[in-house]
């Protein structure tokens, strides 16, 4: 059985969908991931992937460019010559997998399954649904399931990471971790709460690592301040943040890619979670977990990129009093203390 798994969004929803990868991996004789640029770092990492592809997907791209006949013929040829018995499409619910699956069908794929409430014709032979408060992951699994997958009795179902795919940090395990960095600002605590965040875990006793990405410099920069704090901005990759997650006693992160990267190797999480998306569905899976956000504020489900409300009342609300406390539960007190 050749299978191809398709999920062709960001680095977090390719993570979420791990799980149900590794089901449809147990059951392979091999698994091609199909996913997207933005989520290609998260893939690389996935346990069950034999061979991946990667494509930017007109129909799921966020920041998509116009839809060229020639690049789809190209994707259909490759897929073709591949010869995969089954595909399995794996969306969010607000997505449609009924473009992909034509894809599928066009280069000669004769088994497609996906979670659709739209009508597939016959562009699916297993349409599955599912209901809207499911936990991502769980969700992903319900469709291997339903597409004839399961775990093997000795997974767990959490996310996780190849053995081997994360390299060892040299920063010890005394050190709790601030991400302030978010892939949308709707989603963002105030980059002061954070840098005030810091110096109070550090007046406590522990040592703060602040992580980001390359371009989010001038935040950790401004985050860890003069407070001490280990500045990592734009120095890791996404192997290395998971290595750098991996050794924390706790991580303060918003509802973004890196939480569930956290989640993937078992680090509590702290999450500052604004409302736009349900946290039922997308809070840090499978881990420790202390959310902190007005879980009823009025941007509530409304997926908003930019905090459609004057004031961010959502995520303004949590002072650094509130994730200090979180960090303490998760974590513990500090494991040195003041000089």
């Amino acid at each position: 059985m050749r299978t191809l798994a398709v999920r062709l969004d960001s680095l977090g929803d390719v993570l979420v969908t791990g799980p149900a990868i590794r089901a449809l991996a147990a059951g392979s004789a091999s698994l091609t991931l199909l996913c997207g640029p933005r989520g290609r770092a998260a893939a690389e990492l996935l346990p069950g992937v034999d061979d991946l592809l990667c494509w930017r997907s007109p129909w799921i791209d966020p920041e998509p460019d116009a839809v060229d006949p020639g690049d789809v013929r190209a994707l259909i040829a490759d897929l073709a010559g591949r010869r995969f018995d089954r595909a399995v499409v794996f969306t969010s619910f607000h997505q449609s997998p009924l473009p992909t699956a034509l894809v599928c069908r066009m280069a000669g794929i004769p088994w497609v399954g996906a979670i659709s409430e739209d009508y597939p014709g016959s562009l699916l032979d297993v349409r599955h649904r599912v209901g809207d408060d499911l936990p991502e992951p769980e969700r992903a699994l319900s469709l291997a399931a339903a597409c004839g997958a399961s775990l093997p009795g000795s997974d767990d179902g959490r996310l996780a990471v190849r053995p081997g795919a994360v390299p060892p940090t040299e920063l010890g395990e005394d050190y709790v971790v601030l991400h302030p960095g978010t892939s949308v600002p709707a989603r963002a605590w105030p980059a002061a709460g954070y840098r005030r965040t810091a110096e109070r875990l550090e007046d406590d006793g522990h040592r703060v690592v602040v992580t980001g990405a390359p371009q989010e410099q001038e935040l950790t920069a401004y985050v860890a301040g003069r407070s001490g704090a280990c500045d990592l901005g734009g120095r890791t990759d996404l192997a290395g943040l998971a290595g750098v997650l991996a050794g924390a006693r706790a991580v303060v992160v918003g509802n973004t890619g890196p939480a569930h990267l956290a989640a993937a190797v078992g680090t509590p999480i702290v999450s500052l979670f604004a409302p736009t998306v349900p946290r039922t569905r997308w809070a840090p899976y499978g881990v420790p977990l202390v959310v902190l956000g007005d879980q009823d504020a009025p941007c509530r489900d409304t997926r908003a990129t930019r905090c459609p409300v004057p004031g961010h009342p959502c995520l303004a609300s949590v002072t650094p009093d509130d994730v200090v406390a979180a960090v303490a539960t998760l974590s513990g007190p500090a494991l040195r203390r003041p000089a």
